[in-house]
């Protein structure tokens, strides 16, 4: 048997308040959602029907009216899933600062071993570059001439080459 339903007097004081000062479908939804129980009796599914949502945006619309004032309340964002804090994520990257400052080359894997080993399983990549990200890591792209180059052998050989090329015949 499901769970009566219990709305104060103050909810439904607070709904008929938001129902005469809607200014959006919203503000009456929400307000509707639960007038629609308290005072005619509907169960959720009949109210969720009439007001064209599901059974649990009704909910949602109850509880927003009961938590009305009270600001002190989580609201639906944040991180849920997580495998360590920001605090543990920021000391887990110290080990890896002083490599990054010097100028090493410094790339994901290593990390991702390091985090996966610490963290006690296997994790995606994807994992590893958000951490990266989040932490304002980014990718730093290697300068565009080979480390063996020779620039003056590049300039004779420009001196030395033909201006105009042909095929040969």
């Amino acid at each position: 048997m499901a769970r009566k339903v219990c709305i104060s007097d103050d909810e439904v004081a607070q709904a008929r308040l938001l129902r005469e000062q809607a200014q959006s479908a919203t503000e009456l939804r929400k307000a509707l959602s639960v007038l629609l129980i308290a005072e005619l009796g509907l169960d959720t599914e009949k109210a969720a029907d009439i007001l064209g949502t599901s059974q649990r945006s009704v909910y949602r619309n109850r509880r927003d009216i009961r938590n009305q004032d009270d600001n002190s309340r989580k609201t639906w964002g944040g991180r849920r899933r997580f495998s360590m804090s920001l605090d543990e994520e920021r000391e887990f990257l110290a080990q890896w600062v002083d490599k990054a400052t010097a100028g090493g080359i410094l790339s994901a894997p290593p990390i991702h071993a390091a985090l996966a080993e610490r963290l006690g399983h296997a994790i995606p990549t994807s994992t590893t570059y958000r951490l990266l990200a989040r932490h304002g890591w980014r990718k730093v792209q290697p300068d565009t001439k080979h480390p063996k180059s020779n620039p003056d052998a590049q300039e004779e050989f420009k001196k030395k080459s033909p201006s105009l090329w042909m095929p040969p015949v």
